[in-house]
């Protein structure tokens, strides 16, 4: 655990994965399908089909196929194909969140905590899904030369170690009085040792349960007042 003085601090930082957690099913997959027409799919898909065999069979990491996948879909497509669509497909993505875990964003931002979304998916749609949700974004991000989708990153796939070394680099840990964090998969364990308290999606039953400080801080200021005026 992430070793850090809490005197004096009230603000709270509270970092989510995506796929598996906030969203329940694979979102690349489907922005994929959602916006890259289906014989170009089946025509590219064929060719890493050996790949992609083997990443469901558990012979090929996650880590690795995204990459690969992306890639073999995207390279040389203009970029403002899936800008254009990315809005739309974001807002589809919203309606299908997990309502529990998406309840529990909303009580992070009402007691005014730092929300983070924190992902190995792809930044063409998850930057306006953040920005539909009015959190913050640290995500695996694609690299665009002259308009054109390169079929690269822009950085390393954010994931396991890359999670927390990320999070580590935007953000000085030392300012939060604590840390939450909410996953679904051993992508996440890196991060979780960043918190003070953390979800695993399918393994804890439930979620953490948050006060809201703002709320303690009006009862003492106001017990202050009745005993200052006695």
């Amino acid at each position: 655990m992430h070793a850090k003085s809490k005197t004096d601090k009230t603000l709270n930082l509270a970092l989510f994965d995506f796929d598996g957690t906030l969203y329940p099913k694979d979102s690349f997959t489907g922005f994929i399908f959602f916006t890259l027409p289906k014989h170009h799919i089946a025509t590219r898909g064929i060719k890493i089909l050996p790949w992609v065999l083997a990443y469901y069979l558990g012979f090929y990491p996650a880590h690795a196929m995204r990459p690969r996948l992306f890639q073999s879909m995207f390279k040389g497509i203009a970029a403002d194909i899936p800008q254009r669509l990315a809005p739309t497909y974001a807002q589809k993505i919203i309606k299908e969140l997990d309502q529990d875990l998406l309840q529990q964003l909303y009580l992070h931002q009402q007691r005014g905590d730092h929300v983070v979304l924190v992902s190995a998916s792809v930044d063409l749609y998850l930057a306006p899904i953040c920005e539909f949700l009015n959190i913050e974004l640290i995500c695996t991000q694609t690299e665009i030369k002259n308009g054109i989708l390169s079929g690269n990153y822009n950085s390393k796939d954010c994931s396991c170690e890359q999670k927390k070394l990320r999070v580590m680099q935007e953000y000085n840990l030392d300012n939060y009085h604590q840390i939450y964090a909410y996953g679904n998969s051993h992508e996440d364990l890196e991060m979780f040792s960043l918190t003070d308290q953390h979800f695993m999606v399918g393994r804890d039953n439930a979620l953490p349960r948050l006060i809201n400080t703002h709320h303690i801080d009006d009862i003492q200021r106001q017990k202050k007042l009745e005993k200052d005026s006695t």
